[in-house]
């Protein structure tokens, strides 16, 4: 089983994963964020439409291999996704039928990849702090909002998307996002 964590930066997803996985330690298995990789090995974030084109077709075959590796070598385990294979779509500079083109794929299939999508709302919506300790994120608030509504358009689609809304204290988002996953997790394993 494999369940995306997806939504715009600063939203929690990552935190709430480090969490889970506490929660259900044996149970699941947590695949780290492609894009943080890549440019944790030097490609440097660019706005140049071929760059930006290549760095966002570089992911996507990253995390589709990454995501295979890891269900060889824990198929026992339910895999969560920081991050999924759509979600190069609303980085991508050009339109859909490019980014699918590009990477030999289409819409339905890379959304047939997963079981469930939980999308985890930016905190910029709630007027709240976006900074992270990942230096690979820097985007404005604005931005964050915009990315965070192009990838709940792209995942609304699949049959099992669940939001974890960005209200109240970043805490309590934080303890209702693990309670989501806890529940979809649970839906997959019983």
């Amino acid at each position: 089983m494999k369940i995306v964590i997806t939504g715009g930066p600063g939203g929690g997803k990552t935190t709430a994963l480090d969490l889970f996985q506490r929660e259900l330690l044996g149970k699941v298995w947590i695949i780290p964020e492609s894009a943080s990789a890549i440019f944790a090995s030097g490609i440097k974030r660019d706005d140049d439409f071929n760059t930006l084109k290549a760095i966002q077709k570089t992911i996507y075959y990253h995390q589709k291999n990454v995501e295979e590796i890891h269900q060889l070598q824990h198929p026992d385990k339910v895999l969560l996704c920081d991050r999924g294979t759509l979600d190069g779509l609303a980085y991508w500079p050009n339109s859909q039928k490019t980014f699918f083109e590009s990477i030999k794929s289409d819409f339905q299939s890379e959304l047939n990849r997963y079981d469930a999508v939980i999308h985890f709302e930016t905190a910029a919506v709630d007027g709240q702090d976006i900074s992270t300790n990942n230096p690979f994120r820097n985007e404005s608030k604005e931005a964050a909002i915009e990315l965070d509504n192009k990838l709940k358009e792209i995942w609304k689609v699949h049959p099992n998307f669940h939001v974890v809304e960005s209200k109240g204290s970043f805490i309590d988002k934080i303890i209702n996002g693990v309670k989501t996953i806890r529940m979809v997790v649970d839906q997959q394993i019983y």
